[in-house]
């Protein structure tokens, strides 16, 4: 025991010297400090001022217009609100240029709402299922914490709608509106989550007592009925089959026609299936040429995980402008925060000079702004168009965004190729745009990487 004593006694001092910062070396930072003409007035600006306005470049105002070489035939602008559904719009926005054809109509949105409600309710189901296969783990075993931590939420990528749309169908925005809490619906998740947590401890303590499977699965149903109380009272409760009648470019009234969500789907989207869409992921903190997939990354239990093809920006580019193109809208994913002119609808890596605020170089590259959460994707739009030079090199893209019509460039962002290399993160391409190399990795048996994974 005194050995161990006078071990740690000697050892101490260098876990204190490794924690903490000495008066001495204190002294050295605040010497080190140069105040000057330039730091005062910095200092002065900065306390006053948004740091984005000192760090606007005005050499690069204007440098960027919002005309391009080929863009698809998109109409209206989506919006949002206070929701995390980015994902949801941006699926959905790419087939309404075929609702409008289809229709011959002069806009067209489908319901967010209505497949928003079979998310919650899916995944709730997916967080409850994972409580029973889980319960004989410990409760801060790291897959049990990561289930607690958030059993549902409003995020969200392709696959998601993906497997949505296959089991649900898809509606008009007529057949089930837009309520308050699909458009806020902070406190409405935060509850869910609430009684998620509350039924999950439930299950894991009815295993804790022996309950059989299939009291379990009772259990389970009787949980998800309580769940879809709650949804219907905030989003309203979805369509089995609705009427839809509407007025096309001519003025014409058309008679209403009964449909299925399902019915709905299959007529607005014709030979289209969902699973022909490929997804490209841009991460190169991990290799190349790869198909990953992420663990439980879903919302429907028996639906398809997230997963995806790593590739370099060119091969992912040359797919985006066949697409486009060919007047086919695509998903895609980004870090948007990054750099952003909103008033200006502009995305560009020289919109901000952030070293010459501090006068402090700000270096990292891509690969390490993801490895160390500086960077990740976070809000997802419709790609739809790009400007391409006489050798059909891309120079700048555009986004069709959520976020309504006084957002941006009448809801739309323009964003450079050097923008689209740094913070452009996924693309969903149709397999008929993609090459045979591309998806024959797709084909093969994914590498599984943990929910956790600092890219998702």
């Amino acid at each position: 025991m005194k050995k161990w004593s006078l071990l740690f006694g000697l050892l101490m001092p260098f876990f204190v010297v490794g924690q903490s910062v000495s008066l001495e070396e204190l002294e050295t930072i605040r010497a080190g400090f140069e105040k000057s003409n330039y730091t005062k007035a910095m200092q002065n600006a900065l306390s006053s001022n948004p740091i984005t306005d000192l760090a606007w470049s005005r050499e690069n105002e204007g440098t960027t217009d919002h005309y391009f070489t080929y863009r698809v035939d998109v109409s209206g602008i989506t919006n949002q609100k206070k929701s995390g559904r980015c994902w949801l719009f941006t699926s959905l926005n790419i087939f309404r240029p075929m609702a409008r054809e289809h229709f011959n109509v002069k806009g067209f949105e489908f319901s967010e709402n209505y497949l928003y409600f079979w998310d919650l309710f899916e995944k709730s189901n997916l967080f409850l299922s994972n409580m029973i296969a889980t319960a004989d783990l410990e409760l801060d075993d790291q897959k049990v914490r990561w289930y607690f931590r958030s059993p549902v939420d409003d995020g969200g990528q392709w696959i998601n709608f993906v497997n949505l749309a296959n089991k649900y169908g898809m509606v008009p925005r007529e057949a089930m509106e837009e309520t308050y809490s699909s458009e806020n619906t902070s406190w409405m998740t935060r509850l869910l989550k609430r009684k998620l947590r509350e039924q999950g401890l439930e299950l894991r303590k009815l295993k804790e007592n022996g309950a059989s499977k299939k009291e379990l699965q009772a259990t389970k149903v009787e949980q998800l009925a309580v769940i879809y109380r709650m949804l219907v009272l905030n989003l309203g409760e979805p369509p089995i089959e609705f009427d839809y009648r509407y007025q096309d470019k001519t003025g014409s009234l058309v008679e209403a026609k009964t449909y299925t969500p399902q019915l709905f789907m299959k007529e607005v989207l014709g030979d289209i299936q969902l699973n022909d869409y490929v997804m490209l992921m841009n991460d190169p903190s991990r290799p190349y040429w790869k198909h990953y997939e992420i663990e439980n990354y879903r919302n429907v239990q028996e639906g398809e995980n997230w997963h995806y093809v790593n590739l370099p920006n060119e091969g992912i580019k040359s797919f985006c402008i066949e697409s486009i193109k060919n007047n086919e809208a695509m998903y895609a994913s980004c870090d948007v925060g990054k750099q952003l002119r909103r008033d200006y609808g502009v995305l560009d890596v020289d919109n901000f000079d952030f070293d010459a605020v501090y006068d402090v170089p700000f270096t990292m590259n891509k690969t390490e702004r993801i490895q160390s959460s500086d960077s990740g994707s976070s809000h997802g739009m419709s790609l739809i168009a790009v400007e391409v030079d006489e050798n059909e090199k891309p120079l700048k893209w555009q986004f069709e965004n959520s976020w309504g019509e006084k957002s941006g460039e009448k809801g739309y962002l323009t964003f450079t190729d050097k923008w689209f290399d740094e913070y452009m993160f996924r693309v969903v391409v149709h397999k008929k745009f993609v090459s045979q190399k591309v998806l024959d990795i797709y084909s093969k048996k994914a590498e599984m990487l943990p929910p956790w994974d600092p890219m998702f």
